[in-house]
């Protein structure tokens, strides 16, 4: 039962931390280009982390992934003191310090490739207070397009592993379904 309940738990912090990760929207920040529209396999690996490795598919549209950055601005800007994503000569890094369900989370991301065939995110992080208490881990994302979105699936819709379906457009609720605090688990 406990596995069962990890899993939805576990994608929901992934979906939030990746939703959280975009850059805001201002005049000081460097806009990440739009993907191009259809359907997009993620595969999500982590050392470090109790997180298993995950792929998940994104069916997104240059609407959705314009929402996307502009939604995750005002969520960005309430749960990160910083905030920076710069352009470079292999594609754009990006550094953060955010404050997630009592957990301070400092990370920083380097992004390579294309928005239109597959990209890479590769990113370390250090978090303090949670129930591991400081841990290091290192995410490797790598993104790869599919082609066309299934018939079944709208702009934004993510399928989870399990087959958890979730669509971004509904960010504000998963931001309500995270703990203030992690719980602390028994030793």
């Amino acid at each position: 039962m406990m596995r069962q309940l990890a899993l939805p738990c576990s994608a929901l912090g992934l979906a939030l931390g990746l939703l959280v990760g975009l850059p805001a929207n201002d005049a000081r920040a460097v806009d990440l280009p739009v993907r191009k529209a259809g359907l997009w396999e993620m595969k999500v690996l982590r050392t470090g982390s109790p997180m298993p490795e995950m792929t998940m598919q994104h069916c997104t549209d240059e609407t959705t992934d314009k929402d996307m950055s502009t939604a995750a601005s005002p969520m960005a800007k309430e749960m990160c003191s910083k905030q920076d994503i710069q352009k470079t000569a292999t594609g754009y890094v990006s550094d953060s310090v955010c404050g997630i369900a009592g957990m301070s989370i400092t990370s920083h991301s380097e992004i390579t490739g294309d928005f239109n065939s597959a990209y890479t995110v590769k990113s370390t992080s250090h978090s303090e207070g949670g129930p591991s208490g400081a841990r290091d881990s290192t995410t490797s994302i790598e993104a790869k397009w599919l082609g066309a979105c299934k018939a079944d699936q709208k702009p934004g819709d993510i399928v989870m592993p399990g087959g958890i379906k979730m669509n971004v457009k509904d960010m504000e609720k998963l931001k309500g379904m995270m703990p203030k605090q992690m719980p602390q688990l028994p030793k």
